[in-house]
């Protein structure tokens, strides 16, 4: 009887893995023109004139004509986006920091992006 107990613990173990592997993994914002078309898809009126992606891929921002701000994430199969404001945006010794107020996406790192990569895209 006991063995029926531990077999059950340990399949339960093994389908929390396996949905853990496969639904919750964060993949790769892989170019800067996946992250416009995610910014242009998700956000009104928002049309991209820059973008740039997180060397590590975990984060891309993306820039409109008007100065609007967006960040986004992977997150399974779809990329998050959320528009905020430029003094969300911060610079930090390993890159680029932007705090989106949002619990389900939480803060955003652009690995080796740095403040002159984010000049170039507020200036195009």
């Amino acid at each position: 009887m006991i063995w029926l107990i531990g077999g059950g613990g340990a399949a339960l173990l093994v389908l929390a893995a396996v949905w853990a592997s496969r639904f919750r993994r964060d993949g790769r914002v892989g170019t800067p023109e996946e992250a416009a078309e995610a910014a242009d898809a998700a956000l009104r009126d928002f049309t991209t004139s820059g973008a740039v992606v997180g060397a590590d891929g975990a984060g891309a921002l993306a820039v409109d004509a008007r100065g609007r701000v967006a960040v986004m994430r992977r997150r399974g199969r779809a990329i998050r986006v959320r528009e905020v404001a430029w003094s969300a945006v911060r610079a930090t010794a390993e890159g680029i920091v932007v705090d989106t107020d949002d619990r389900r996406l939480g803060a955003v790192a652009l690995a080796g992006v740095d403040a002159l990569d984010i000049r170039r895209l507020s200036q195009v």
